[in-house]
């Protein structure tokens, strides 16, 4: 069965920068939020991407069989033309094209947009960006794309959240996490029993409200720089999507650990203090982790100490950074696939529409990723019997290993 691309998916290539509060399942940006990672898409290196327009190809078509070779990990690339800086200083690093994937588990106390920084300087990336901000005080899944793979995000970023998530009872803070400052305190506390018995009203589609300290524009500022400068924000609820929420623990009678699975938009530290409201003993955040974000689970996520080590390993020659990435597909993975012959490829290579005739004619519709030879080539969109390229990729240079691109069918 085809299944469409997310509304709007290739309008939202045009701006990359739209906040996390309006495209995003958000994790609490906490008070001390970095202005930097107000963004939903961190790009590091470059713009953000460009318009949905067809790629210059390179001097030679690789679907002729010609062109550059894949560059091997840990291979200098010459291309980049780093010079010796002026004066005796250090000479430049550089940069390289790497096109892929990399699913960090991000450690507490790390922001996103430093986390982009680390991963494009081990892999010497000419270009990266993240497919939506994971709070500091966080742990979990943050999907890094890098090269082409930067023209998939919005694709990772219109998929379902799934969070583990402690609440701590007796408290309502500010910023609805353990950073705020409490606002309201009770000596009650909530029953197993209780608690389940209002899970129902949050599941599905339901309003919720923003918490005051969150990315959201107001007038083109930031809510939580409002918030900081004592302001009562005047958020209105809005609709989101809660698919799954369940209390799996209770520890302790302060304590009760969920685990949720909701659309963008959705603020699991507003879930926490609407719970705390109802059950008229306050709460906030204590605790979060994130094990989903689209196609990438817990399976896919990598250590910030283990992508170090292969890092060092492959600059001894002992290793393949090449094996830490999935394939720029990988975001694709609800989207139909067409394959096509070489000579259709070159067309589509160059911007041109391909007809589609005969009984070898697809029968899907909408938008499809094209592969030839195996190869991604593009996202493409088949309407009036014609396939017309929207993004073409050119995966010259490090690209995810054929291993884990076997793991990622």
């Amino acid at each position: 069965m085809t299944k469409p691309a997310p509304n709007g998916v290739f309008d939202s290539l045009l701006d990359a920068s739209v906040p996390e509060s309006e495209q995003n399942c958000h994790d609490g940006d906490s008070a001390r939020r970095r202005a930097d990672d107000a963004d939903s898409t961190a790009f590091e290196g470059g713009d953000a991407p460009r318009r949905p327009e067809v790629l210059p190809s390179e001097p030679s078509d690789p679907f002729t069989g010609a062109g550059p070779a894949p560059q091997a990990a840990g291979e200098p690339d010459h291309r980049g033309g780093g010079r010796p800086k002026q004066g005796g200083q250090q000479m430049r690093r550089d940069k390289r094209d790497v096109h892929g994937w990399v699913i960090l588990d991000k450690p507490i106390g790390m922001t996103s947009t430093h986390a982009v920084a680390v991963i494009k300087r081990l892999f010497k990336a000419k270009r990266a960006g993240h497919a939506g901000t994971l709070d500091p005080l966080a742990s979990g899944g943050l999907p890094i794309a890098m090269g082409e793979a930067t023209k998939t995000v919005p694709f990772v970023m219109d998929g379902r959240k799934r969070y583990r998530f402690t609440v701590c009872w007796g408290e309502e803070r500010d910023t609805d996490d353990t950073e705020g400052r409490a606002t309201q305190t009770s000596a009650a506390r909530p029953t197993a029993e209780a608690i389940r018995a209002l899970l129902p009203q949050f599941t599905g589609n339901i309003e919720q409200t923003p918490p005051q300290y969150s990315a959201i524009k107001i007038a083109g500022e930031r809510a939580y720089d409002m918030a900081r400068d004592g302001e009562v924000v005047p958020l209105v609820p809005r609709p989101v999507v809660i698919h799954e929420l369940a209390l799996v623990d209770q520890p302790d009678r302060d304590h009760s650990v969920f685990e949720a699975e909701c659309g963008k938009g959705t603020y699991v530290r507003a879930l926490a203090r609407d719970i705390g409201r109802l059950l008229g003993c306050y709460g906030h955040i204590s605790a979060l982790r994130r094990t989903l974000v689209g196609p990438f689970g817990e399976a896919d996520m990598i250590p910030l100490e283990q992508l170090e080590a292969l890092c060092d390993r492959a600059a001894s020659g002992e290793g393949n950074l090449a094996d830490a990435m999935l394939p720029v597909e990988t975001a694709l993975d609800d989207i139909p696939a067409l394959a096509v012959t070489r000579a259709d490829a070159a067309r589509l290579h160059r911007g041109q529409a391909v007809l589609l005739r005969g009984r070898d004619a697809p029968s899907v519709s909408g938008t499809v990723y094209v592969t030839v030879a195996g190869r991604l080539l593009a996202l493409a969109e088949i309407g009036n019997g014609e396939l017309i390229p929207k993004r073409v990729f050119n995966l010259t240079g490090l690209v995810a290993s054929p291993a884990r691109s076997n793991e990622s069918n």
